[in-house]
Formats: C-alpha cells, structure tokens, sequence
C-alpha cells in the first residue's frame, strides 16, 4: 500500500534504520488503518504517501531527537489509532512500549495490529487521569509520550505523573503555542522544560517535540480528575 522507498529515505534522513521486517510492518499498519477507518473514526489521513509522512515519519522523530535507551519503558497516553507508540515499537523492538487510550475499540485495533505484526505492548482501556493515579503504572516509565493539541500545561498534568524521576516527557505538538507559559505548571507537577526541538516534516508542515525532566516526584494531588483539569488549568 504505501511506498517503502519513500518510507526507507525518509526515516534515514532522521538517522532511523528500518529493516525489511520494519517496513512490511509499516505496510501492514497503513492497510489496517485505512480499511478499519472505514467502520471507525481513526484519522482524517488515509493517502498512501500522508500516512507514511503526517503519521510514520512524524512519530519516528521522536527517535532522532530523544534519547530512548535500550529496553526503555515507555507509554503512549492517549494513543488513539496508535501514533506515536506502534512506530517507535515497530522501529525499536527492544523497547517496552505501554498504549494507554480511554475508548476499547480503538484498543482493539491496535491488539489486531500488533497481532499482524507480531508485536508485544501493553494495552491499557483507561482514562490518563484515571491511569496517573493507579499504583502501577504511576513514576513507572522512562519516557511518557503523546501527540495532543493540548496546551501543554494540561498534557503535562496527564503525562509527568507517570514518568519516574530521572525520566523524561516528550510531548509532540504543532507550532504556534507560547510553550514557556507552561512552565509553572510543570514545575508544580515536579518536571523542567530542558528543550524544545522544532523541526519541519518533509512535506513542510511544522512541529515541535517539547522535552521535559522529571526531577521530583509529582505531589499526589495530580492529576486531578479530568472536569478540575480543563476547569482550572495549572
């Protein structure tokens, strides 16, 4: 279905190496989004050649840009139909990735693609606040990762409780939004901004990984319910 070369070209360019494995997994994952979002709402982007750069190419700069290390634990909170944790797992296998959403179906998308793929992860059907607050996932991760439209300073308070200390946040956004207005908040969640890397996807569209550490523990107040996050915003 999508065009490998271009895929292949593309990842190298940001310095990721896919195999040949790699990229039938990409194959097998665009013709499973395509043909489920025809049944289910997934995504607006089911050209051939959008999917292998506004969702591939576009999740794998996070592997350019961050340090992952080998094995790392790391969960996508909110993934939807799966950016950007099934691309990570897809181009790193040694890595341990959790795929938190609040609606089961698209879980269960997610479960046929990593089934086709022969892929393990972690799937969890639970709301972030809900999944922040539980004992086992809570300062567990090494990285905790989402693509939102967010204002940062709420995707911080359903990201960082989940990181450990010493662990990192990469939040994958578009432009335009004043990041450093979000720095109270992080703080007040025990975080620190240490980058924001900008970069521009090959068709020109724009984005931002903003890169925050975990350098204390989140104070066990947050996150707070979902209604209070929106209501009063850190």
């Amino acid at each position: 279905m999508i065009n490998k070369e271009l895929l292949y070209n593309e990842a190298a360019a940001i310095g990721v190496s896919l195999d040949g494995t790699a990229l039938d997994n990409f194959d097998l994952y665009a013709e499973l989004l395509v043909e489920t979002n025809r049944v289910m709402n997934l995504t607006g982007i089911t050209e051939p050649e959008e999917i292998v750069i506004k969702h591939f190419i576009d999740s794998l700069e996070l592997l350019k840009y961050a340090e992952i290390i080998e094995g790392a634990r790391i969960i996508d909170v909110g993934t939807g139909a799966g950016f950007p944790g099934v691309p990570l797992l897809i181009a790193r296998r040694d890595l341990d990735v959790t795929l938190l959403d609040s609606l089961q179906k698209r879980l269960g998308f997610l479960e046929s693609v990593l089934d086709s793929c022969k892929l393990e992860a972690r799937l969890i059907h639970m709301r972030a606040e809900d999944g922040g607050q539980d004992k086992g996932l809570r300062e567990t991760f090494d990285v905790a990762t989402a693509r939102a439209v967010a204002p940062l300073n709420v995707l911080s308070e359903y990201l960082l409780p989940y990181v450990k200390v010493g662990g990192a946040m990469y939040a994958l956004k578009g432009t335009g939004e004043d990041i450093s207005l979000a720095e109270p908040a992080i703080a007040a969640l025990g975080g620190k901004i240490e980058d924001e890397l900008h970069y521009e996807l090959p068709n020109g569209d724009k984005r931002i990984i903003v890169y925050v550490k975990k350098i204390s523990q989140t104070p066990t107040q947050y996150p707070r319910k979902s209604k209070k996050i929106t209501a009063k915003p850190l």
